[in-house]
């Protein structure tokens, strides 16, 4: 009966309380109300950094309600029927006041909570003046209580409706003190240290991962701010956020945790999300684009708003995946998945495309904006005081600031061009050939998320940088560290000349297999990604045939760790195959089976595709026993003839095209004349 939450269920500063119901009995109230007041009560022992006065008085009002109760339960006769009304109330009250004190006791969000302090406090003064209000129509004179009690309940009425709930004197200065240098940093004057300290020092944040927390906090509520209409706050939580990483770089010299291990083992819930998500939940079902403004049907499946309302103007009263007839046609917002794919792309250096500006060009990275001046300066004075500490520092300091680097270059685009711009670059590549195992796992984490920045690859490659990286991935310290400089080199891949340099390199597709072989399976992935960037240069594709990459591809398929793995596989041996040297590699290993019972199985739809696309090549560009083979497998036709509904239109195409290729062998065959497939006539599907 009581609304629980632990943090994560709703937003702070809000209050889903529910009215109790209208038939409850009053035995069933008084319990659940007693309840919610031990609960009220436990807070007087936890730490509440702002509005700490105001917490404290209605934690002691409730006390005395919470006396009231009990002596109630334990009298024979109870309460009166009549009492309901104004318990319901009550119950209403104190329901809100628990939420409004589990946000104030919010380790990770005191800086937040000290600034809406006004807001605070003017919350408790409403849900006061509500617990005032149902204790005056109490009937007292139908409860069997003491007078004693009774006089202390109608004392807390009148001072529930007569406390004044002001904000602390106290909390003021220090919010002013935070405006002061946060309208200091919009004009680019660094923060005094002492007054930071002192803020800081206020709110109990007296460590790196405390403050850290507020970082994460800020973030996440950024992002509830951007799905929301108004964005009224985006700003000012943007310049907090900005103020507090200053704070965790500058005033903090140690990390209370592991440097280079914290932000992939401790990641937020978020984060935790989108990595156990495949990315293909993303795609609308009717576009197959990545959903700007993603909505839910009756049916619970979800689309992009655009897709979905195109396809019920068309007069398509269904829904589209599951060919259910709806009973309406009304959409919701699924604002959870919309954050979700706003934190992938932001991750992986995509634009994220708002409602009604989708942007097409999504492997182009654009430059973020701070989201506020205060944000932009404390941004740039940071990246100046890390760089300052890579190029002078003791080892101790290049460490920490390899790691602040790290966890601000994968947060943000704009992050990524103060970095850039203060020279970060060059001194990370000398790190890592750091004989401490830390320091060059976080130089190199760093340089990854860096090199999705387009100007830092040319400073990379002009520096020496291929080689160190490739020197990472072969005989990195750490396998944290090998499976960074893999990924690492599939950013620089996009550049084709990069592609063709980093080829030359005789040591860095040998280290990348093995990375496939050796690597955990986010190394694998990462090293697989890296091969299909090297691919797409002449050479590259030549020099991985050579290197032995097809068996290993091949035994990838046939392990089937992991979906992501096998699709990753399957994309490098599809491009392969486009060549004729690429699919006699590919017969050599005799994976027909292993890439048709692939196909049958419940791969994400890209992993078909690519499966459909390989099969294709082969009849093209392989022996003339691929296509007989493949006429012999009586559960290859039915997946094909799926894919001509199911499929992209481009994964249709292929399977149509593979379709006639086997059904000419047929008649071929019956006819008693077998020829080669021609290639030119389906070499040119795409």
């Amino acid at each position: 009966m009581i609304q629980r939450s632990n943090g994560s269920g709703r937003r702070i500063l809000t209050y889903p309380a529910v009215h109790p119901c209208e038939v409850i009995s009053p035995q069933t109230l008084l319990a659940s109300l007693i309840t919610l007041t031990c609960n009220i009560c436990s807070f007087k022992s936890k730490v509440i950094a702002s509005n700490a006065r105001n917490a404290r008085e209605i934690i002691r009002q409730i006390g005395v309600v919470r006396v009231f109760l009990e002596a109630v339960r334990d009298e024979s006769s109870g309460l009166p029927t009549s009492a309901v009304l104004s318990l319901s109330e009550l119950h209403l009250a104190f329901q809100k006041v628990q939420f409004l004190l589990e946000d104030l006791a919010r380790d990770d969000a005191r800086v937040w909570m000290l600034m809406k302090s006004g807001h605070v406090a003017s919350q408790f003064r409403i849900l006061s003046r509500a617990m005032g209000t149902a204790l005056d129509v109490l009937p007292l004179a139908s409860v069997d209580a003491s007078v004693e009690v009774k006089e202390h309940v109608e004392l807390v009425a009148r001072q529930a409706r007569k406390t004044g709930y002001e904000v602390d004197p106290d909390d003021i200065r220090v919010v002013e003190a935070v405006r002061s240098v946060l309208a200091g940093l919009e004009k680019g004057v660094a923060p005094d240290k002492g007054d930071l300290k002192w803020v800081l020092e206020f709110l109990g944040i007296r460590k790196w991962s405390r403050c850290e927390k507020q970082v994460k906090f800020l973030d996440s509520e950024i992002g509830f701010e951007n799905l929301s209409q108004e964005k009224r706050e985006v700003g000012l939580l943007c310049s907090l956020k900005g103020l507090l990483c200053y704070c965790r770089c500058v005033l903090f010299d140690v990390v209370d945790g592991e440097p280079g291990r914290r932000s992939e083992t401790k990641c937020s819930g978020a984060g935790v999300a989108v990595d156990c998500l495949n990315s293909e939940d993303f795609r609308c079902p009717i576009s197959l684009e990545i959903m700007a403004d993603p909505v839910t049907i009756a049916t619970g499946q979800s689309y992009d708003r655009s897709s979905i309302e195109k396809w019920f103007r068309a007069g398509n009263p269904i829904c589209p995946k599951t060919g259910e007839k709806l009973k309406n046609t009304e959409v919701v917002p699924n604002l959870a998945l919309k954050r979700l794919i706003q934190q992938h792309c932001c991750e992986n250096g995509v634009a994220f495309a708002d409602s009604g500006h989708r942007n097409h060009d999504s492997g182009r990275t654009r430059l973020a904006v701070a989201g506020s001046l205060a944000a932009e300066g404390a941004m740039k004075m940071v990246a100046e005081f890390l760089n300052g500490w890579l190029e002078v520092g003791t080892v101790e300091e290049q460490n920490k600031a390899a790691y602040e680097i790290r966890l601000l270059s994968k947060s943000s685009i704009f992050n990524r061009s103060c970095l850039f711009e203060a020279g970060v670059v060059p001194h990370l590549l000398k790190l890592l050939c750091s004989a401490d195992s830390g320091i060059q796992e976080n130089a190199i984490a760093s340089l990854l998320n860096l090199s999705k920045y387009t100007k830092s690859k040319a400073v990379i490659v002009e520096n020496r940088g291929l080689d160190l990286i490739v020197g990472v991935v072969k005989k990195g310290l750490r396998l944290e560290a090998r499976q960074h400089a893999a990924g690492t080199l599939f950013y620089l891949s996009s550049v084709e000349e990069y592609r063709r340099l980093i080829g030359e390199n005789a040591d860095a597709i040998p280290a990348l297999m093995e990375l496939i072989k050796d690597g955990t399976d986010r190394a694998k992935k990462n090293a697989l990604v890296a091969i299909f960037g090297l691919i797409n240069h002449p050479e590259n594709h030549r020099r991985v045939i050579v290197a032995g990459v097809v068996p290993l591809l091949v035994n990838v398929l046939t392990s089937f760790d992991s979906e992501a793995l096998v699709t990753d596989a399957l994309a490098i041996l599809s491009t392969l195959a486009e060549k004729p040297d690429g699919s006699v590699a590919i017969s050599r290993c005799k994976a027909l089976d292993t890439i048709v019972g692939i196909l049958n199985s419940s791969i994400p739809r890209a992993g078909k595709e690519f499966c459909v696309s390989l099969l294709l090549a082969l009849c093209v560009n392989g022996s003339g026993d691929v296509v007989a083979l493949l006429a012999k497998s009586p559960s290859l036709m039915g997946p094909l003839y799926s894919q001509l509904n199911e499929g992209t239109s481009r994964a249709s195409k292929k399977a149509s095209a593979l379709i006639r290729v086997l059904h000419e062998f047929h008649e071929r065959r019956s006819s008693g004349s077998i020829s080669p497939v021609p290639q030119e006539r389906f070499v040119h599907v795409r």
